[in-house]
């Protein structure tokens, strides 16, 4: 079984082709990072402008590396939802006029679903139920995993996700972008214990996060420390800030696994490359004996070939759409797809 993904829910162009849901033959990404990097953070237009060039090239590139045609392909899957919805349509146009040309199925992915499958890629032994935590720069839920389709969210954030948090607070530091890996990077170098973050809570749901206070606590320490003359130490202030953050998520995640049961737990998502947060989770887990799987780092961005895995599975339980597919750019509702993304 061979099934081409397509993503492009940001500013990443990408194809991939997966053999049996597990084996990785191609991946082709066409990264527009450089290019936002002037402007502080993703353009929309832009991304779609950029999407619509190069989305036919990585497709083609795709399958040149896979060695195969697309008369070979048993489904073409592609990203619905979420993102931005400029950047959505070109993918979901484009593989429905390639689907319906080829005559091959159409497979919808939920960008969410999609992550968690990049541990797949990487760990063939991981099957469900586990426990995910899915955090990236659009998204931050713990996830209940109960078959490779059928997910629960057991919380999530009520506000920023923990990557919007490090973008922004990059940001404000004087960082370039993608904020977060320079956050990542400054971290190594810094002091987390020069800084008091605070520590926000949700009233009554003890498995949400809330990361916007963190945030403008953050930025609020910057502006303060400029208007009385003084200078943040930005590398101590960004050590502090992975910390909490990495902190935060993994409390979420033991309390989780506590009140669920599991002892399976993975990490999932742009975020999930934090070497903060990686450190912090496998501490957790060393101490209570859990089984930590996470992507490696080439997996954990936004990539097609988690997209044409999770597609492999949404193809075998027959979960394949017609040509009225749209894009949605603030994704469906779990409840609303039957616990499905």
């Amino acid at each position: 079984m061979l099934i081409l993904g397509i993503e492009s829910s940001c500013d990443e162009t990408a194809a991939s082709v997966v053999k049996d849901c597990i084996e990785l033959k191609s991946s082709v990404i066409a990264s527009q990072a450089m290019e936002h990097q002037k402007y502080g953070g993703v353009v929309p237009e832009l991304a779609s402008r950029r999407h619509c060039e190069n989305i036919l090239s990585v497709t083609q590139q795709a399958l040149a590396k896979a060695e195969i045609t697309v008369n070979d392909l048993d489904g073409i899957a592609v990203t619905y939802t979420p993102g931005l919805i400029g950047a959505l349509l070109v993918g979901v146009n484009f593989a429905k006029g390639l689907a319906f040309a080829a005559g091959k199925p159409l497979i919808p992915v939920h960008h969410i679903a999609g992550h968690i499958a990049a541990n797949y890629l990487a760990h063939p032994e991981l099957k469900p139920p586990y426990l995910c935590l899915v955090v990236s720069g659009g998204h931050t839920m713990l996830t209940e995993v109960m078959t490779y389709t059928e997910f629960r969210i057991l919380g999530t954030t009520r506000d920023d996700a923990a990557g919007e948090c490090f973008d922004k607070c990059a940001r404000v530091l004087g960082y370039p972008y993608p904020g977060g890996v320079q956050i990542d990077k400054a971290a190594q170098i810094g002091d987390a214990r020069k800084y008091q973050l605070p520590r926000p809570r949700v009233a009554g749901s003890e498995l949400d996060c809330s990361f916007s206070g963190l945030k403008t606590a953050v930025i609020n320490m910057v502006h303060h420390a400029a208007q009385i003359g003084e200078t943040i130490d930005a590398p101590s202030m960004a050590a502090s800030l992975q910390k909490t953050v990495s902190q935060i998520l993994t409390e979420k995640t033991e309390l989780a696994a506590e009140k669920t049961g599991y002892e399976i737990i993975a990490m999932a998502g742009g975020v999930s490359a934090n070497s903060g947060l990686r450190a912090s989770m496998q501490e957790m887990c060393d101490r209570h004996g859990y089984q930590l799987y996470m992507p490696p780092l080439s997996l954990c961005g936004d990539n097609a070939a988690m997209i044409a895995c999770q597609g492999s599975y949404h193809y075998l339980a027959g979960m394949t759409a017609d040509e009225s597919l749209n894009a949605y750019a603030s994704g469906t509702a779990i409840g609303e797809m039957k616990e499905k993304f």
